[in-house]
């Protein structure tokens, strides 16, 4: 009986036996596999791992001007199972120039569980963005402060003020940044806006590693195995952008005071030679320490400087518009070269003209003097041909075909292969919206959207968009997608409109007899042929925006140029000089007509 019982308890002692080797082998497996606490400790026992911070990859424009370089800064981090409880923080506050409530509201934000990336055995980032001479003496007493680090790390600089939305901003990356990419960690920079977003991946290069052995005290005592686990930090790579400084120089200070914007483009190629909008900043205001205060304050502005006219502000294109009105119903054989309407000035209905141009005008004098009957007249033929005045169904088809060549000089969308981020997609209205609007199919006519005949009505277009249909009338009849860094592949990115080659050179024809006998002629460049558009457009309780697209030299396009100024008055006034002089600056490289400089740069509209 007795060697029956001590026979069950041998499975009993075996049972227990295997049970605390399976709690000590799981222990084992957590403290040196799962458990990266303990790692982390265990390694920094010995070893202190310093992250080596890449440089930026620099920023140039077309003819290598640096726009964009670093200049060393430094952060100070800390470990806090190193810094014991004798730390000396009233004397490490001294140094650095701050007081004790600081210190204490830093290292709870980095203790606190929104931080995912704490570890209080691995260094983490207490101050950043700091000068030579902000930390000029902690260098001195560091050894004064156990647990607390200096790294380098490099801030943007930028070589003129200008060019602020294009180039955007870098920034500290946050928590969902961290999130979706691991080569984040707390306290890393990321470009937030503009190139720097857009480009992120390609500038910010590959960060390196550097192992310090260190003993018991925690002393550094050299490199770890002399530095052969090392990784060096790779530097982002180069951008070269397709903007010309000199001429963004001149868009932003032709701005200056006003609100609105300035795009510029190479036909040829799509590369964005200017992009300018106006109220805009310094780029040095979002660098450093004082980055958060200068944002909120710019972001509180009621002139919204952060928002980036030149790619997401609409507007009605006005009589810009009736180069490609002009272009779409010459395409759809709703007029011919030599068709004429009548004008009878302010007594035309059911759209009014500012002067009396008689009877009969043509494509040609309708373009020079900006004929709103005519182009009305075009219009309604176009939507009402084929018996679409009578019947619905063949009136939504002569629409819809109208909007879709429109569409098709890339309006009412926006531009998904090019490499601005930031983009409106303006609005060419359907008929469902129109449907929607007067409540049934029925229940519109030409005479409804009238208004759209001569760029008002319901179409919106970004001031990018107009400069874009612009370089498509250049080129005849297509675009190659408008992009701002210099890359030969984008030549590819053609896109066709939907309006035969042989209707182009009427139009531009028309646009060269604004600039000689219409509303541009006070804006001409000596020597050089040019071809534009002046449009006013109405605002509800405001003044007039002004608007002017431009083509120069007409016989062989360099550059388009689109401006946009807000509630200043005629296009003619203001925004034709100030493409003007940008065309002058662009091809002659100098502007001569200094005393037409002044004059429009100094007008302020934002008092």
């Amino acid at each position: 009986m007795i060697n029956e019982i001590y026979y069950n308890r041998r499975y009993v002692i075996t049972g227990i036996t295997i049970v605390v080797a399976v709690i000590f082998v799981a222990k084992f497996f957590s403290l040196q596999i799962i458990d990266r606490k303990s790692k982390d400790r265990a390694d920094s026992n010995a070893i202190l791992k310093q992250t080596l911070y890449p440089s930026r990859g620099l920023i140039y424009d077309r003819n290598g001007r640096l726009l964009v370089y670093n200049q060393p800064i430094y952060d100070v981090t800390m470990i806090f199972n190193e810094m014991g409880k004798n730390f000396d923080t009233i004397g490490f506050c001294q140094t650095l120039g701050i007081d004790r409530a600081e210190f204490e509201e830093r290292t709870q934000q980095i203790r606190s569980k929104k931080n995912r990336s704490f570890n209080k055995y691995t260094s983490q980032l207490f101050l950043s963005q700091l000068t030579a001479e902000d930390i000029a003496q902690l260098q001195q007493t560091l050894y004064k402060f156990p647990g607390i680090s200096i790294r380098k790390r490099t801030l943007r600089n930028y070589s003129y003020i200008a060019a602020a939305q294009v180039l955007g901003s870098v920034g500290e990356v946050s928590q969902q940044h961290i999130d979706n990419d691991s080569y984040y960690t707390a306290g890393d920079y990321i470009g937030r806006d503009g190139i720097e977003r857009t480009y992120e991946k390609h500038l910010r290069g590959e960060k390196g590693v550097e192992k310090l052995l260190r003993d018991s005290r925690g002393v550094i005592q050299g490199k770890y195995k002399d530095g052969e686990e090392d990784l060096l930090a790779v530097s982002g790579s180069n951008l070269t952008l397709t903007l010309d400084i000199d001429l963004q120089l001149i868009a932003e200070q032709l701005l200056e005071g006003k609100t609105g914007s300035a795009v510029a483009i190479e036909p040829k190629t799509g590369e964005i030679l200017a992009l300018a909008s106006a109220p805009t900043w310094d780029p040095q205001l979002l660098v450093g320490k004082s980055r958060s205060k200068n944002y909120n304050r710019l972001a509180s502005d009621p002139l919204k400087p952060l928002f980036n006219r030149a790619t997401q502000a609409t507007y009605p294109p006005g009589s810009t518009f009736k180069t490609l009105q002009a272009l779409v119903c010459l395409s759809e054989n709703a007029i011919t070269p030599y068709t004429a309407f009548p004008c009878s000035g302010k007594a035309s209905k059911p759209i009014a003209c500012t002067h009396s141009h008689g009877s009969p005008v043509t494509l040609l004098g309708a373009l020079e003097q900006s004929c709103n009957p005519y182009f009305w007249y075009a219009y309604k033929d176009l939507l009402e041909k084929d018996g679409g005045w009578k019947d619905t169904k063949v009136f939504r088809r002569n629409y819809e075909r109208w909007r879709s060549i429109v569409m098709s000089a890339g309006l009412g969308q926006k531009f998904a292969d090019s490499d601005l981020s930031e983009q409106s997609s303006g609005t060419i209205p359907t008929t469902s919206y129109y449907d929607k609007q007067y409540r049934g199919a029925n229940n519109w006519r030409a005479s409804t959207i009238r208004s759209n005949s001569i760029g008002q009505g319901e179409v919106l277009v970004t001031p990018l968009q107009l400069c874009n249909m612009a370089a498509m009338i250049a080129n005849d009849g297509y675009y190659i997608t408008p992009h701002l860094v210099k890359n030969d592949s984008m030549l590819s990115h053609v896109h066709k409109s939907n309006i035969d080659k042989r209707h182009f050179d009427i139009v531009k024809q028309g646009m060269e007899r604004v600039m000689t006998f219409g509303t541009g002629r006070y804006y001409q460049i000596e020597n050089i042929r040019m071809g534009g558009k002046t449009g006013t457009a109405q605002v509800f309780n405001k003044k007039d925006n002004a608007l002017f697209i431009g083509i120069a030299p007409i016989d062989d396009p360099k550059i388009v140029v689109a401006v946009v100024v807000e509630n200043i008055g005629f296009g003619a006034t203001w925004a034709a000089p100030i493409a003007s002089l940008m065309i002058e600056q662009y091809l002659t490289d100098t502007i001569r007509r200094q005393a037409l400089f002044e004059e429009k740069k100094n007008y302020h509209t934002n008092q």
